[in-house]
């Protein structure tokens, strides 16, 4: 597959593109056309829309957007590409998506002779940058094995999880579980500060622990505790992620208490914060529950 198609030029698309174009040719599109024009000056070519994506001659489309309603408009709306991809066409959708819609859509490109599969990522930008990033893969075997040299220009973290959808499945459960523990570390930390611990401490003692994780090792040190800062991840895709995976455990008849909660407070704070916040920023509903501000005890103690 040295032609590839890609639709979904935000920081994770952009950063996916940019590996894969070491070892082939990229076609893409995007609404925003200075993400376009930058990757273009990076080596890719620029697509007219959906449609000429599916008409540049790739045989694998990769798709990365926000939800599945967006992936559903660039495959089969006005100009999709379902109607200019050649038959035995493959797309494989990176977006964080619902799986029951995933299959919907499997179900009724398969009747035209086109092939889907889900294949999310998690490992933030800095591993899609890196070749790091997980590579959750909902496929046959055949396709599987189709689709994982292409894959590999990404990263060597490529993990078959089953059939279609169960990569979007996959995704959203990992998403669920790093939510909740973002909140009870965030819960943690303005209560270690209120109780006198120095923040940076306490992330330092907490990433040796039985607390460690993403969240303790680089959450707290590089994003939280030096002011806030953003990690570029919107708070309110955290949220529509919660409520896929909650939504998923009602489908199945699995409740989900904890990742309900999660939701609902992830909800709560877009609520107080606002819809275009960063997921760095939910660390203020716990700082104002606590009555503490991390940002300056840090700041305290670094005198």
């Amino acid at each position: 597959m040295s032609d590839i198609g890609f639709i979904g030029l935000g920081n994770m698309g952009a950063a996916l593109v940019r590996r894969l174009m070491a070892d082939h040719t990229l076609h893409v599109w995007d609404l925003n056309q200075a993400a376009v024009d930058a990757l273009v000056a990076d080596g890719a070519k620029a697509a007219n829309g959906p449609g000429g994506v599916g008409a540049s001659g790739a045989e694998l489309v990769l798709t990365c957007l926000p939800t599945s309603v967006q992936v559903h408009e660039v495959i089969f709306g006005p100009d999709g590409i379902a109607a200019s991809l050649p038959k035995g066409a493959l797309i494989a959708d990176m977006t964080t998506g619902d799986p029951l819609a995933t299959k919907e859509m499997a179900a009724r490109l398969a009747a035209e002779g086109i092939d889907m599969i889900d294949a999310p990522v998690s490992g933030g930008v800095s591993g899609a940058e890196q070749g790091t990033i997980a590579i959750m893969v909902g496929a046959s075997d055949a396709l599987f094995e189709k689709v994982k040299p292409a894959f590999g220009s990404i990263s060597p973290n490529i993990f078959h999880a089953g059939d279609i959808g169960s990569g979007h499945a996959m995704k959203l459960i990992n998403n669920m579980i790093s939510s909740c523990i973002r909140i009870a570390t965030f819960e943690g930390l303005a209560l270690a500060t209120k109780a006198g611990i120095e923040p940076k401490r306490f992330a330092e003692i907490l990433s040796k622990g039985s607390g460690r994780g993403y969240v303790a090792d680089t959450s707290l040190p590089k994003f939280v505790i030096p002011g806030r800062q953003n990690q570029d991840f919107g708070l309110a895709l955290m949220h529509k992620d919660l409520t896929l995976a909650t939504k998923l455990g009602q489908d199945m008849g699995a409740p989900l208490t904890t990742g309900n909660y999660a939701r609902e407070v992830f909800r709560s704070a877009l609520n107080q914060l606002g819809q275009d916040v960063d997921i760095t920023q939910i660390i203020r509903i716990f700082e104002a529950a606590a009555d503490v501000d991390i940002c300056a005890a840090q700041d305290d103690f670094d005198r």
